[in-house]
């Protein structure tokens, strides 16, 4: 004698689909905050490592320096002191030599390259009116070509004395900085280009012409604002 097969009713798929929606739901929820308990729980800790890499960056930009102290610009366009602890400010760091003088300011700026945002920090030196460095502090460029930004020495020596001199009646740049095709450079306040990393190399120039067109009128205008006390 043939066995009969049992066929679920409909009533018991709907039980059986409402179980597992459940359970979905759950698993998602349980996921949901184990991510915000991770960000949480690291945040900070990844917080102070940035800072703690944007300090280091400090010394790389500015040669010759000791100490450092931070700086905002207020909703007046006026730099004051600053515990750097606000990210939404605009923020600049003042290097300064073993008695004390002002040798240079770090700014931070980004712009788009080839694959993602670049974030830099280039010093500048307002005695001789030049950039002094610049430091990759963050790229996704592709390895082996657009990072040539962060280690080609050639590339990286075009910031060792880029003008940015300001004009007679120091309100402007003068000339703004801007990138060329690599062995084109005929003025001080041109960046060399990177054959293969073009558009990466370029973007750096262009960061640092639109920064620099702002920010060095505006401290250079402010010196006496930049001490230790």
């Amino acid at each position: 004698m043939s066995q009969k097969k049992t066929i679920p009713s409909p009533i018991d798929s709907s039980q059986g689909s409402k179980k597992m929606l459940t359970a979905m739901v759950g698993i998602g929820v349980f996921c949901a905050l184990l991510i915000v308990l991770t960000y949480e729980g690291t945040k900070e800790r990844i917080e102070r490592l940035k800072a703690e890499a944007l300090e280091q960056a400090v010394f790389k930009v500015i040669p010759g320096i000791s100490k450092t102290r931070i700086f905002e610009l207020d909703n007046d366009g006026i730099f004051i002191h600053s515990d750097g602890k606000d990210r939404s400010k605009k923020l600049v760091y003042a290097g300064f030599g073993d008695d004390g003088s002002l040798k240079g300011i770090a700014i931070e700026a980004s712009g788009q390259g080839y694959a993602d945002v670049i974030r830099i920090l280039y010093g500048y030196n307002p005695y001789t009116q030049t950039v002094v460095g610049m430091y990759v502090l963050e790229s996704k460029e592709t390895p082996g070509l657009g990072d040539k930004i962060e280690k080609d020495e050639n590339f990286l020596s075009n910031f060792n004395a880029l003008s940015v001199a300001l004009s007679e009646d120091l309100t402007r740049i003068e000339n703004k900085v801007a990138p060329v095709k690599q062995g084109s450079k005929a003025n001080p306040w041109e960046v060399d280009g990177i054959t293969g990393a073009t558009i990466s190399s370029r973007a750096i120039g262009h960061i640092i012409g639109e920064s620099s067109s702002i920010m060095i009128p505006l401290i250079y205008s402010q010196l006496e604002k930049f001490k230790l006390d």
